[in-house]
């Protein structure tokens, strides 16, 4: 695993590359890559690199990044859980990953949880070069998130959730640092993810570099975002990987996804949480239907003819 580094709009991402260990997939001009991200405020030492290393394992180079602003990556101001930024910090490393030594870059795989596998979706609709999406328990409709919050939570806390927002945007246009807020927070609390499981879900991967905080204004920006919008474009397979007890990414999201990618998405059901995909006892089988995934698309022969169709 080789510490490197890339820039995203001026700005230095840290991120870790993983050469694949396998030649089987290393043909031609290279071997496939996947590049990974992290969900809502999460840190490439949270609970990614079984993920990372497993693909490694199977022939596929990893390229694992922290957006600008959290864990080992520069950028101002900190835990800023912008999905515009985190978007475009994917598009700065795919650009990286397809310039790195051994890698084809026409066999490039987007890989993203929760937040992050709306971004890999979203991302992945408006470059028809990549080959590959794997979305784990990927929120993709924030006015659907926000629904479900307030079902679980009451108008109240719609309210609580702007007054915070409202104030740190209030910090912003005064030049003072941000208002943070947790991004996992017990039931009815001003916080991201407030399920019954985030907290202790989240702590049971939750790597040294990660902070349970960033900056409140994002709440405001939440609704916002809606990759479901985008997917109708996506020209490449997609693994949808839903958890039938989410709480946090409602599975119903992720079912229309489903049927707007059409024959594309391939998808896999676990009667699991939001937090559960990355411990076991589901680790193991969420790695494996992705390893299998991404050997499927990612020989030449098949990113060939998906680029055909």
């Amino acid at each position: 695993m080789n510490e490197v580094e890339f820039i995203s709009e001026g700005q230095r991402c840290a991120a870790w590359h993983l050469p694949g260990t396998d030649s089987e997939l290393d043909v031609g001009n290279g071997r496939p890559c996947v590049v990974m991200a992290h969900g809502f405020g999460g840190t490439r030492d949270s609970g990614l690199l079984p993920f990372a290393r497993a693909f490694a394992g199977a022939g596929i180079d990893v390229l694992l990044f922290d957006y600008r602003g959290f864990g080992d990556s520069a950028g101002t101001p900190r835990q800023r859980v912008s999905f515009r930024r985190h978007r475009r910090d994917y598009l700065a490393a795919i650009e990286f990953a397809r310039a790195l030594d051994g890698v084809d870059p026409d066999r490039i795989a987007l890989w993203g949880t929760s937040y992050g596998g709306g971004h890999a979706l979203a991302v992945a609709a408006d470059d028809p070069r990549v080959a590959a999406v794997v979305a784990q328990v990927a929120a993709v409709d924030g006015i659907a998130s926000l629904a479900s919050a307030v079902e679980s939570n009451g108008l109240g806390f719609v309210l609580k959730v702007n007054f915070a927002a409202l104030r740190d945007v209030a910090r912003a246009l005064t030049g003072r640092p941000p208002l943070l807020v947790p991004i996992v927070g017990p039931p009815g609390s001003v916080a991201a993810m407030n399920s019954p499981d985030a907290v202790s879900g989240m702590r049971a991967f939750a790597g040294p570099l990660w902070r349970n905080e960033f900056a409140a204004r994002e709440l405001l920006a939440i609704p916002l975002n809606r990759p479901i919008t985008k997917v109708g474009k996506l020209q490449c397979p997609v693994l949808l990987q839903i958890g039938e007890h989410d709480a946090v990414a409602p599975p119903a999201t992720l079912e229309r996804v489903a049927r707007r990618v059409g024959s594309r998405a391939e998808v896999c059901r676990y009667p699991a949480g939001h937090f559960d995909v990355y411990v076991e006892p589901w680790l193991t089988p969420n790695v494996n239907d992705q390893v299998a995934f991404l050997r499927r698309h990612l020989t030449p022969t098949e990113v060939g003819t998906v680029e055909k169709q």
